[in-house]
């Protein structure tokens, strides 16, 4: 029957080296791929690599190995698109998969998939097509988006039970690595008297100036190399503050020790996160240089860590 035939798409999945994912990439789109993006291929390991670089560095590139993602339509005769695309990079013997994937309303589909967060009893993560389940609380609203940190990820749920815990009225408090903004955001609810979010990524200054208005909060959001006016001549990462929160990489961390130490005052706390298990001991080891660190925080394979500056 007519009405029991769904469409669909094809993803095709190509693994690839750092010097040609993005040729790869480029190649599909001009074969006829509805999309095409490029993934680090060890993301969620111990060897997924951070593309950063420290304020006024340039960013050292793309990752050294990569997958490289693209949507076609159902119909699309994916052999014969992996021997055009070899044909046209001189790219021999690709390794390749394939997975089709239904038609659906994927409004409705990726809504489906985000439901409020309870981080405390009197701190839930809200999607604006949801409504809160308690609204007495400290209701964040946010939806998912571009810039990490919906918070449903183990790192971002436990830098906000911190800030939860740890702010107070007078504190000043600097995200570095913002992302959506949703760890300044709640900070600024949670009453802290000044907020400074810090992120690399243009998408994520424009994400968490964005979310910061939805919420109905006073934030400032700048990139470390940004030069202009409303920065009112005062670099952000000149000044010390209360509290410094980084929901990064453990690689960037150990790189931005220096930095994010000099940027906390004496007797002021330090919140890190995107560390796991395995990398624990050397990322508290480097910062142990100007904090006492505290014992662990763990969520499933992701750690806190936390310490108070000397």
């Amino acid at each position: 029957m007519l009405g029991s035939f769904i469409m669909g798409w094809l993803s095709l999945k190509i693994e690839s080296k750092g010097n040609n994912a993005d040729l790869i990439s480029d190649t599909l789109m001009e074969l006829g791929a509805l999309s095409a993006s490029i993934e680090d291929a060890n993301a969620e390991t111990p060897d997924e690599q951070p593309i950063f670089g420290e304020p006024g560095d340039p960013p050292p590139g793309i990752w050294q190995q990569n997958v490289v993602s693209a949507l076609f339509d159902e119909g699309a005769a994916v052999a014969e698109v992996v021997q055009a695309l070899q044909q046209a990079t001189g790219i021999r013997d690709l390794i390749y998969s394939t997975e089709r994937i239904a038609e659906q309303d994927w409004v409705r589909a990726t809504q489906s998939q985000f439901e409020p967060i309870r981080i405390r009893e009197d701190l839930w993560i809200v999607p604006t097509w949801h409504s809160a389940p308690n609204p007495q609380a400290l209701n964040i609203v946010l939806d998912p988006g571009l810039a990490f940190g919906t918070g449903s990820h183990p790192t971002t749920h436990l830098c906000l039970a911190w800030l939860a815990d740890q702010v107070k009225p007078q504190h000043t408090v600097l995200d570095y690595g913002c992302g959506s903004g949703i760890l300044a955001i709640a900070a600024k609810k949670l009453g802290a008297s000044q907020v400074v979010g810090v992120d690399i990524d243009k998408q994520a200054i424009q994400s968490s100036c964005f979310n910061a208005e939805q919420n109905g909060v006073e934030a400032q959001f700048f990139s470390p190399n940004a030069k202009s006016d409303s920065q009112k001549e005062q670099n952000p990462l000149h000044v010390q503050y209360d509290l410094v929160v980084a929901n990064i990489l453990s690689s960037a961390l150990s790189v931005l020790a220096p930095l994010l130490a000099s940027a906390c005052k004496s007797g002021g706390k330090i919140a890190l996160s995107g560390i796991l298990r395995e990398q624990t001991e050397q990322v508290s080891g480097i910062y142990a240089e100007w904090f006492t660190m505290q014992a662990p925080v763990y969520m499933g394979d992701w750690v806190l860590l936390t310490g108070l500056k000397s």
